[in-house]
């Protein structure tokens, strides 16, 4: 199971695991996989005091940051985040931010006291706030990667991340984007399907990972998009990925950090029931359906607005949620990012039980496979 970026990362296995909890990144990285932190919706601050903590608790083992750095959102030439965040606050009509109100209320979510999140509800979708991000993951030594979500990263943070000798890669839902990173510079690539949670594109996994793993060359890719055990596991494997990045399989584990409510909806969900909506962050994004995806695509109401408005707009009823996820009917409100392969999530098991329950399985796999083979 070594690949290149496995040894280069210094990793029992290729497995990545992408959480915004601080906890499964080091029962991750301690069980021979790697953690990796989603940054989106920390202050600079509250990043700080995340990383420290997983220094504290990860015994010099390695790990990563996610942020996202878009190529394309509203306001993207203003590079001062005060100005920014001005700029984008009086491009809100208020009339989303009264339904948006109005949909918490009629779902009988209270109201939250304010806390220290990003100023003005802005999450970390501009190059203005997720720059302080990776500076500071930069600081911290056990940081051996960084992720960009949403596009090629500008040239000088490549530069700026490679000079600390952390490797830096982006996800990706098509072959040109694929290419835009090789071009700059990029240490690895993240081909994600259609099918996985969060922000994708259309192409499914099985179709998508050939062909930017072929279309790049020798720059290493990890497979991303519908991978729940070793089966799937080892399917991207033999297509030539150096290794896997999941989301979704870590939303349920022991050390997630998610309220009771939150989870069930996850461990109750089928496959069928996601889908891909602009409903929180403006740009389409994988999540578990419910009033809130169906009430912004009735053509009755506002339309979402571009990144990064849309999650100023609705940056009050994450948080609100998230509190609350078990106060009246939230969780039909609730933002719950997940891929189709939530459906094969049904039990609680340790971050270290599903790192060996995947590599068991993979290597049950290629025994399999194996055992299909004519014998001399």
């Amino acid at each position: 199971m070594k690949t290149k970026l496995a040894e280069k990362l210094g990793i029992e296995f290729p497995i990545f695991a992408f959480t915004h909890c601080r906890d499964v990144v080091v029962a991750v990285s301690k069980a021979g996989g790697i953690g990796v932190l989603g940054a989106v919706g920390f202050s600079t601050e509250q990043l700080k005091e995340e990383l420290d903590w997983i220094d504290e608790h990860i015994n010099d083992m390695p790990y990563g940051v996610d942020t996202v750095i878009p190529q394309k959102y509203e306001g993207m030439e203003n590079k001062n985040p005060k100005e920014l965040l001005a700029e984008l606050q009086s491009m809100i009509p208020k009339e989303h931010k009264d339904f948006a109100e109005k949909l918490l209320q009629e779902h009988g979510v209270p109201k939250a006291d304010e806390t220290n999140g990003p100023e003005g509800g802005l999450l970390g979708w501009t190059q203005a706030t997720a720059e302080p991000q990776i500076e500071e993951a930069l600081k911290h030594k056990n940081v051996k990667l960084i992720a960009n979500a949403l596009g090629t990263p500008p040239d000088d943070m490549i530069k700026k991340i490679q000079n600390h000798d952390v490797l830096v890669g982006a996800l990706c839902g098509k072959i040109k984007q694929a290419l835009s990173h090789k071009n700059a510079g990029l240490d690895f690539i993240i081909a994600q399907g259609g099918e996985g949670g969060g922000h994708t594109g259309e192409i499914g996994s099985i179709v998508l990972w050939p062909q930017i793993i072929d279309a790049v060359g020798d720059l290493p890719v990890l497979a991303a998009g519908g991978i729940g055990n070793g089966r799937q596991m080892a399917a991207a494997m033999a297509m030539g990925a150096q290794g896997v990045w999941c989301g979704s399989l870590w939303l349920t584990v022991e050390e997630a950090f998610s309220q009771p409510a939150q989870k069930k909806s996850y461990l109750d969900a089928s496959s069928e029931d996601t889908v891909r909506s602009r409903s929180w962050t403006g740009k389409p994004a994988r999540m578990l359906k419910n009033k809130w995806t169906e009430a912004w695509e009735d053509s009755a109401n506002p339309d979402p607005l571009p990144m990064p408005l849309q999650g100023m707009v609705t940056f009050d009823a994450m948080r609100r949620t998230a509190i609350y996820a078990a106060k009246g009917s939230a969780q039909n409100v609730s933002f719950n990012a997940a891929g189709q392969v939530i459906g094969q999530i049904n039990n609680v098991e340790s971050s270290k039980d599903v790192i060996y329950r995947l590599v068991n399985e993979y290597l049950d796999s290629i025994e399999q496979l194996n055992k299909g083979l004519p014998e001399d």
